[in-house]
């Protein structure tokens, strides 16, 4: 099965990093789903990255469909707080952004790509969860992330088994 045929699922955050970590441990949890149905290696693979940008681009090359698993601090909801959206529906924050010249967001890193005639997907799926606590050490989730995780779970598999996307917040506090 080629790249193209496949969907990728990214777990990014970092897991010693608190709620930082949702990313990975929700990747983890339907990684094991598919696991256990024996479903692994049939247009499906998972991976798990501590940085975007340039370093994520460069590993979604030749893949069509990307689900990126994230925490995010917009702080206009409540932590736990599950968006499901595409990757241009996010502000890119980046942009006028000096601290970080050595990379670059995930939408300029895909963007530059492109124009380097790299095969990346046209749509990169966010699921993000709501978060706060993404740089106090500890590989445990704050209680509202935590109960938010068998939810993300849930609309993980249902993005790769459907392949239906819609934009949605999922409030479940």
């Amino acid at each position: 099965m080629s790249k193209l045929e496949t969907i990728l699922v990214v777990g990014l955050g970092n897991p010693i990093l608190g709620d930082d970590g949702v990313g990975w441990r929700v990747v983890e949890q339907v990684e094991a789903e598919y696991i256990a149905k024996d479903r692994k290696n049939k247009g499906i693979e998972f991976e798990y990255y501590s940085l975007g940008g340039l370093s994520l681009m460069e590993r979604m090359e030749g893949y069509r469909d990307v689900i990126v698993v994230d925490s995010i601090l917009t702080g206009k909801n409540p932590n736990g707080t599950i968006y499901s959206l595409p990757l241009s529906s996010l502000p890119d924050y980046s942009y006028g952004h000096t601290t970080a010249i050595h990379d670059a967001s995930l939408a300029t890193a895909l963007e530059v790509g492109r124009k380097m005639g790299l095969v990346l997907p046209e749509d990169v799926w966010i699921v993000a969860v709501e978060a706060e606590f993404v740089y106090d050490f500890s590989e445990e989730l704050s209680p509202e992330v935590e109960r938010a995780v068998p939810t993300a779970v849930k609309l993980v598999k249902e993005l790769v088994d459907t392949n239906i996307r819609e934009e949605k917040i999922y409030d479940i506090t």
